[in-house]
């Protein structure tokens, strides 16, 4: 991770670590880059990117930085207006865009918020690139090859704004274009969390037939997340118990997660997901390589996925890591417990509704339900808790800390595991265990916790 980027973008509480001052340089420096022979294209060239943004109150003010700065370095800035994080990749490869950016924090509250971007291929930017941009940001510019500022725009050469709302259409196109079956008679919940997805999930449900409920489609600027979407499911949960629905969906505030409750009220996580498409992969003979988790996964998955006699791999914890390992080694299957789920024969990176499209597709193949899918897959207890703090690299450095973790895990003699990781989005550590019994992951978990709050690493 960089000094600003990290394993999601630059991210951080709204004019307190991301100021409007940093989207207008971030807009500046990829106007100026795709305009160089240093990012590969031809001298004169004039850039083209697309943006796109969610509900947040302050995308808006983002929104109009980054295109200043792009405009202001000769870049054409097409804008999809509230879009997906998804959406924006399909559309900067199916355009043939230089780069993307989606101004968004996910599931994070309305006042953080964040900027993502992704390079021509869809793909989440390298981190040279972005080493580059911090270098800007902090005005470092003989990293960049240049002295003094960069150049600025005159006359004709100034950038064009253009409103691509069709690129968004297109997307919405593409995601009905890709199921096989029509879904009439299928009674679907979809929890929008006031974000992304309020304009595009309806729209694509209703279009294939699906008699569609929706809940938290009614963004005001505040509201994005706010006991809503895949982190506050359990209103999902009573919805869709209280209107006999076949099935419910949940996605963040940028719709590249999806946790799903089936016909019984319970929650379908990530881990699950992966199984039945695993499963469904393995029956319908399209399954190709391993699947891809993180350490963050449960244990109950690589058991279940082991009874299938299907390969895994692990990463480390972030979307970007899982993608990464299935380009290089092959695979096309692969996510995170929390709802991001890559299936790379469609995407290149995590995309809530295209999840939910393929849970609907697997389970009308199947001519079942989504509990049934998914039971075979047993979760093992897990405890996780997060603590806010000043240094990540300070706890995880501590040697009282990782003694703790050393006793933790000999306590639970190999029938459990501990996990300490940090954020790579928020100033948070993460302590989780797995084990038979939830009292004996509550009880690992407590113990190091405590130790990290005696030594006054919290905040």
């Amino acid at each position: 991770m960089g000094k600003y980027f990290g394993t999601d973008g630059f991210r951080g509480e709204v004019n307190r670590v991301l100021t409007s001052m940093h989207a207008y340089q971030i807009g500046r420096f990829l106007g100026w880059y795709y305009s160089n022979p240093i990012s590969g294209v031809k001298e004169g060239h004039k850039p083209r990117i697309v943006i796109g943004k969610d509900t947040r109150l302050s995308s808006y003010m983002f929104e109009y930085s980054i295109v200043a700065g792009l405009t202001a370095s000769g870049a054409d800035a097409y804008m999809l207006h509230v879009t997906t994080t998804p959406s924006v990749s399909f559309v900067t490869v199916r355009d043939d865009f230089d780069c993307g950016v989606m101004i968004s924090a996910s599931h994070n509250p309305f006042y953080d918020n964040g900027i993502k971007l992704v390079n021509r291929f869809g793909e989440k930017m390298d981190d040279e690139t972005t080493d580059l941009v911090e270098a800007y940001i902090d005005g470092d510019l003989a990293k960049l090859g240049i002295e003094g500022d960069l150049p600025l725009a005159t006359g004709a050469d100034l950038g064009r704004i253009v409103d691509y709302s069709a690129g968004r259409n297109r997307y919405i196109g593409y995601l009905i274009s890709l199921a096989t079956r029509s879904f009439k008679g299928k009674r679907v919940g979809l929890d929008c969390a006031n974000g992304s997805a309020w304009s595009i999930a309806k729209a694509v449900f209703d279009a294939l037939g699906a008699k569609t409920y929706v809940i938290n489609a009614e963004p005001d600027g505040l509201n994005i997340n706010e006991n809503a979407g895949s982190t506050h499911i359990e209103g999902l949960k009573k919805f869709v118990l209280d209107n006999n629905l076949d099935v419910g969906f949940a996605y963040d505030g940028d719709a590249d997660r999806c946790l799903a409750v089936d016909e019984k009220g319970n929650e379908v996580n990530g881990d699950h997901i992966l199984y039945i498409f695993a499963q469904n992969g393995l029956a319908t003979g399209t399954l190709s390589g391993k699947v891809v988790a993180t350490v963050m996964s449960n244990m109950g998955l690589f058991k279940a996925l082991d009874e299938l006699g299907v390969g895994y791999e692990t990463t480390k914890v972030g979307d970007r890591f899982v993608y990464e390992n299935m380009v290089q080694n092959g695979h096309t299957i692969g996510g995170e417990q929390s709802g991001h789920i890559i299936l790379r024969k469609y995407a290149t990176t995590g995309d809530g509704i295209l999840t939910s499209i393929m849970l609907m597709e697997a389970m009308i193949e199947g001519k079942t339900t989504l509990s049934k899918l998914a039971v075979p897959m047993k979760m093992f207890p897990q405890v996780l808790v997060n603590l806010r703090v000043d240094d990540k690299d300070a706890v995880m450095n501590h040697p009282a800390v990782k003694e703790a973790v050393t006793d933790a895990e000999a306590a639970l003699a190999g029938s459990g595991r501990v996990l300490l990781r940090k954020s790579g989005t928020e100033p948070v550590i993460r302590v989780m265990s797995e084990a038979a019994t939830e009292e004996a992951c509550r009880g690992a978990v407590d113990a190091i916790c405590a130790v990290i709050r005696a030594n006054g690493l919290c905040k």
